[in-house]
This record gives structure tokens, C-alpha cells and sequence, in this order.
């Protein structure tokens, strides 16, 4: 890309695909997708497949062994059971008793292998669901990671969060707990179905054709209890953002009296969710209760037309026994049948949810063609015929902006508020991309640059930074490795070192919610640390230090001149104490640069400057 040339990113938007990396998105998360990542764990799915094979063979001759002993010792009616115990047994073993306790036992064992084998395969879908809500988080922390400014301006944290936990949660639950009690449920109303056909088949045929009025009725409560999640969901998303944004800045609410307001304002949400929860709970309760009562109906049913097949037919007591076993059986494996069906409506309306993270629209990464930094000189930034504007807004916060910051010089930008200063800083980070014109650093593009590279040479130091509820060793790294003797000579150069040694655990010492243990000028001087750490080769200071005195604002620049005098540093303030730290000051007003000059001779020019600092 041509240094003189300038760009307008409006007609470049045919080129961006090919310079940029990762743009293109995580694709949606569909069902299909989600089933091929499952398919991933071949091995693991074969031998759940197994496992719920062999509990299904184990638990599913448990309703029909002791009521056939009716038939075959009470009714004195010897059959195959008989048969098969006298087998195993010497024959003055003989007897009702030796039947009975036999084959109690038996059930026993059964129902204790049916348990263990329905842990063990529950077991393998649980490593499967974990593998792939890890993925789905991998992919959605990605999208999050990657969100351009722009977009992260109209994100609420508290929705991502809901996202990321309860709707990944969802999911979790639906691959783990429900899809693996689904195969054991199939398979086990396939084995019922079996038998009863080999019991009575005409009774059997006549309890396969109720059965779908149960999943009629079910399919059609579950897309209600669908719609009342979504609003469940969405009032959860609401009352989180609220509680979020009360908690991070409770100091200033509680400051200006306004904390019964702003809990007001999240008690009010909390009362939204009450509601939406209080209809999805009970109507989807009432839903299960319905769908079991329909169940419970047919139970009845059933149960009268086996007695009539007792009459009618040569359906004996013990195998109507066994039949009205096999119809309680059957409860567990319909429930689990039911219970899919909202456990999958949960899920299904978490994973369009998850897709609107997916979604986000995101910063453009490029691929670096140039090293701007690799030279030990100072650098170069120009500003040329710089154009931005807010989407959706007309007005322009920067209008044809040039200016040159030349290599060791330290720049001040001034100018009311509402200017454009804070806009410039953000594009100067590649935060946002100008409708037209160029940054270059050392004479390259950052597009050319990277974004990466820029970013690690290009430090900020904000009015308000921020800091982690994590230790004071943490807040100044930022998790990079460093030892700590030059943790405290950073320290030192921001006059902070000996209030960190008076902390308790001095580097490692907690410092709460945004840095609540400290007092404001002691953040902005920490985070002026953490900026000497990154040792950069552009420093911006974007009102960094409005916090602290003048007496101790003019010391810190004292100490701090040897490090800036090898760094090209931009600093944005208004307050004329650390304007007259620079060695040229720029004028911002409504986007562009209208005056230039040395504090002197500004005040001189009786314009715009000498209004403010008169």
C-alpha cells in the first residue's frame, strides 16, 4: 500500500476478505453440526451403544419374572422358570420357596447390573457432552475475544454471560443426561414391546396404538413451554446486565445517593424473571403433570382390558400380572421420552441464543506485511485526512484530521469535550476503522502493520483503568512473565513502590473490584507501571494523571522523563499542568486540528486556547 496514497475504507470493503484473518466467523451451531461432533467420540458412542444394550437385556425381564411365578408355583402351573431353576438346583431343593427366593434374588442382581451399567454409560455421554460444550464455549469466548468496538459498545455482559453459562449449560444437559437416558428408554420400550407381543399380542397392539396420543399431546405443550423459556431467558439476561452494571460501579452509585434507585431499577427486573419464571415453571409443570395423567389414563385402561383378556381369552393371572408390571415399567422410559421433549425445546432455543454470539461482528485481523517496530529509532505517527463517524449517526467526530507526531516528541491534544480525542485515541489502537484516510506508523498503514504488533508497541494509559480483582503482581503484568525486581522498578518510576510495600502482601496483595483498595491517583499511577512493563515505543496518555495533585503530577513527569524521552508519547488532557509536559500542543475542535503552537505562544494567538487556559 502506497505511503501517499489515501484510503477510502468505504470502496476497499471488496478487498477486506482477502487481508483479513478470521473474519470470516465461526459458523452457526446447528443440530447437524452439533451430531457431527458427536460422531467425533466413535469409540465412545459404540461402547455406550453397549452398555445400554446390556442394561436393557438386564432390566428388561425384571417386571415379568416373579408374576409368572404366580402362574408356575401359586397356581401350581410348573412352565419354563420352573424348568430352568430345578436345572441348576439338586432336587431337594425343590419348592415354592427355593422359586421364590431364587428368583427374588435374581431380580436383585438384575436391577443392581442394570444400575451400574446405567452409570457406566451415562459416564461415556458425559465425556461426550463435556468435549463439545467445551468447544461451543472455545468458539464462543473466540467470537467475544475478537468483537469489534463498535459491537462491544451495544453488548450486554450480562447476556454473553448467560449465554456462555446457562445456554451452553443446556445443551450440556441435553447431549449428557438426555440423550443417553433416550437410547437406555428406546431400547428398553423396544424389549417391553417384545415381550408383550409374545405375552398377548392382541393386548399389545392395543397399547402401541395409545401410545401415540401421549407424544401428541406432549409435542404440542413443549412448543408452548418453548415460547415461555425464550421469555424466561430474556428477562434472565436483562436482570443480570442490570446486577452487573450496579455491582461495577456500586462506589459511585452509593457517592451519589443513588444506590436505592439503581436497586430499585434491578429489583425491578428480578420481579420480571419472578414472573417469566413463575408462567414457565408451573405451566411447564403442569404440562408434565398433564402429559402424566394421560399416561396414568391409559394405564387404567389397560389395566381393565387385561383383566378382560383374563376372561375373554387365555391370557393367565400371572401374565396379567406381568403385563400390569410391564405397563408401570414402561413409566420410566415414556417419562424420559417426555422429558426430551423440553429438555430439547431448552436447548434447542439456548443454541439460537449461542448463534447470536456467534454473530457478533468482528475486528478485522490482518495479517502483518511490514515491521514497523523492528528499528531501534523512535517512531514516526501521521494522522492523514482522517474521516469517521458513528454508524447510525451523521455527524462526523473526525473530520479530515492530519498531524504528525514526530519521533521522541511529546504531543498534547487539547480541546473541549465531546471533541473527538477519545475517538482518535481508540482509532489510533485500530479500534475503529476510519471512513477515510490513513494512520501510519514509521511510514506504514496499520492495516499493513497488524493489529497485533500495534498493540503491543502502542500502550494507553486511561483516565479510569482498569483493574482486576486479582493481585497487585497481576494487575501490573497482565499475566506475562516478569520477574519481580522489575515489577518494582516500574513501581518505582510511578511513585507508587512504597504504598505497595506497605500492603499487607505487598505484590501479592488482593485488590478487589476494580481496584477498590486503592484510592483513584494510586490506580492511574498503577496502571502507569503496567505501561513502563510493556516498554512501548508510543505511549498515550489519555488523562492519566486527573487524579493525582499538581505537586505530585509535576514529580511523577520528573521521574518519568527519562522513559518518555526515549518513546514518542501523545498526551491528551485538559488540565494545564500536564499540558505544559509537552513539546508542542494541538487544538482539537470538532475534528479537527484549528490551532498549533507552545503554551506561550497559543495563549498568544487569543483563539480557542486562551478561552480554555486563560
Amino acid at each position: 500500500m502506497s505511503q501517499s496514497s489515501t484510503l477510502n475504507i468505504k470502496d476497499e470493503q471488496v478487498t477486506l476478505a482477502a487481508d483479513a484473518i478470521g473474519t470470516q466467523g465461526t459458523p452457526p451451531y446447528s443440530w447437524q453440526r452439533i451430531f457431527d461432533l458427536v460422531l467425533q467420540h466413535k469409540g465412545l458412542l459404540i461402547k455406550a451403544h453397549i452398555i445400554a444394550i446390556l442394561a436393557t437385556l438386564a432390566t428388561v425381564p425384571l417386571p415379568l419374572l416373579l408374576p409368572l411365578l404366580v402362574d408356575e408355583v401359586l397356581l401350581n402351573d410348573p412352565g419354563w422358570i420352573v424348568a430352568g431353576l430345578q436345572a441348576i438346583a439338586p432336587e431337594t431343593w425343590y419348592g415354592a420357596i427355593y422359586y421364590i427366593v431364587a428368583i427374588t434374588v435374581i431380580t436383585i442382581l438384575l436391577r443392581a447390573i442394570g444400575v451400574g451399567l446405567g452409570v457406566w454409560q451415562m459416564q461415556q455421554f458425559t465425556v461426550i457432552a463435556k468435549d463439545v460444550t467445551y468447544r461451543i464455549r472455545r468458539d464462543l469466548l473466540a467470537r467475544v475475544q475478537g468483537v469489534s468496538m463498535a459491537q462491544y459498545e451495544t453488548l450486554g455482559t450480562g447476556s454473553v454471560n448467560a449465554t456462555l453459562v446457562n445456554d451452553v449449560n443446556t445443551i450440556d444437559t441435553f447431549i449428557g443426561t438426555t440423550v443417553g437416558k433416550l437410547i437406555v428408554a428406546v431400547l428398553s420400550l423396544v424389549g417391553m414391546t417384545l415381550i408383550l407381543l409374545w405375552l398377548h399380542w392382541q393386548l399389545a397392539v392395543f397399547i402401541l396404538l395409545m401410545n401415540p396420543i401421549v407424544v401428541y399431546f406432549t409435542m404440542r405443550m413443549g412448543r408452548h413451554v418453548k415460547s415461555l423459556k425464550k421469555k424466561e431467558n430474556s428477562a434472565l439476561d436483562a436482570f443480570q446486565q442490570s446486577l452487573s452494571e450496579t455491582l461495577e460501579a456500586l462506589q459511585q452509585v452509593r457517592a451519589a445517593n443513588r444506590d436505592r434507585a439503581f436497586f430499585d431499577r434491578v429489583r425491578g427486573k428480578a420481579k420480571n424473571v419472578k414472573q417469566h419464571s413463575e408462567a414457565f415453571t408451573w405451566k411447564s409443570d403442569a404440562a408434565s403433570r398433564l402429559s402424566f395423567l394421560i399416561f396414568l389414563v391409559g394405564f387404567d385402561i389397560f389395566r381393565g382390558v387385561s383383566m378382560l383378556m383374563v376372561v375373554f381369552s387365555d391370557l393367565s393371572i400371572g401374565q396379567m400380572m406381568a403385563v400390569f408390571g410391564y405397563l408401570w415399567f414402561m413409566m420410566g422410559p415414556v417419562q424420559e421420552l417426555l422429558a426430551i421433549q423440553y429438555s430439547y425445546n431448552a436447548a434447542d432455543g439456548g443454541l439460537s441464543r449461542i448463534n447470536s454470539v456467534l454473530n457478533l461482528q468482528q475486528e478485522g485481523q490482518y495479517q502483518p506485511k511490514v515491521q514497523a517496530f523492528n528499528q531501534p529509532d523512535k517512531t514516526k505517527v501521521e494522522v492523514r485526512d482522517l474521516v469517521f463517524h458513528y454508524p447510525g449517526k451523521q455527524h462526523q467526530v473526525l473530520d479530515g484530521l492530519s498531524f504528525t507526531l514526530n519521533p521522541g516528541e511529546k504531543l498534547a491534544l487539547v480541546g473541549a469535550s465531546g471533541g473527538g480525542k477519545t475517538t482518535l485515541v481508540s482509532m489510533l489502537l485500530g479500534f475503529y476503522q476510519p471512513d477515510s484516510g490513513q494512520i501510519l506508523y514509521n511510514g506504514h498503514d496499520i492495516r499493513d502493520i497488524g493489529y497485533e504488533p500495534l498493540r503491543e508497541q502502542v500502550s494507553t494509559v486511561l483516565q479510569t483503568p482498569m483493574l482486576f480483582n486479582q493481585s497487585v503482581r497481576f494487575n501490573l503484568t497482565l499475566g506475562r512473565e516478569l520477574d519481580d525486581q522489575a515489577c518494582w522498578e516500574a513501581l518505582r518510576m510511578a511513585q507508587l513502590d512504597e504504598t505497595i510495600r506497605e500492603l499487607p502482601e505487598q505484590l501479592d496483595t488482593e485488590l478487589g473490584r476494580n481496584g477498590i483498595k486503592l484510592s483513584g491517583g494510586q490506580r492511574q499511577r498503577l496502571a502507569i507501571a503496567r505501561m513502563i512493563l510493556q516498554d512501548p515505543k508510543v505511549v498515550i496518555m489519555d488523562e492519566a494523571t486527573s487524579a493525582l495533585d499538581m505537586a505530585t503530577e509535576r514529580e511523577l513527569y520528573q521521574d518519568l522523563a527519562p522513559f518518555f524521552a526515549k518513546r514518542t508519547t501523545l498526551i491528551v488532557a485538559h488540565r494545564l499542568s500536564s499540558i505544559k509536559q509537552a513539546d508542542r500542543i494541538l487544538v482539537f475542535e470538532d475534528g479537527k486540528i484549528i490551532e498549533t503552537g507552545d503554551h506561550e505562544s497559543l495563549l498568544q494567538q487569543q483563539g480557542t486556547y486562551h478561552k480554555l487556559y486563560r
